[in-house]
């Protein structure tokens, strides 16, 4: 299951990515790529680009929980770090006296 989650949450990061990377910029950008023309075209095209990457970012969003909760999970510790370590006085140096 968390082999599936995993397979799915890689296409989904790519698709994404390739979303974001062909919407239209609307930051201005010296004016190109924006004619009046084009303007209609453009706005409806950028309404399905704008909801298809929301709706692509809300799956990614969560099959990455659902792989941290699987992952988790699996990550109980069954005991603690310090219940392994011994204590080793013959290493530790010792504290030297005032004379």
């Amino acid at each position: 299951m968390e082999t599936l989650l995993l397979v799915i949450n890689i296409i989904l990061a790519v698709i994404l990515v390739l979303l974001v990377l062909l919407q239209k910029s609307e930051g201005g950008a010296l004016g190109i790529g924006v004619s009046q023309e084009n303007f209609m075209l453009s706005r409806s095209a950028g309404s399905f680009m704008t909801k298809a990457t929301a709706i692509i970012a809300t799956l990614f969003i969560i099959c990455s929980l659902a792989l941290t909760i699987i992952s988790r999970a699996e990550l109980t510790p069954t005991g603690s770090v310090l219940d392994t370590v011994e204590e080793k006085t013959e290493d530790t140096p010792s504290i030297p006296e005032n004379n």
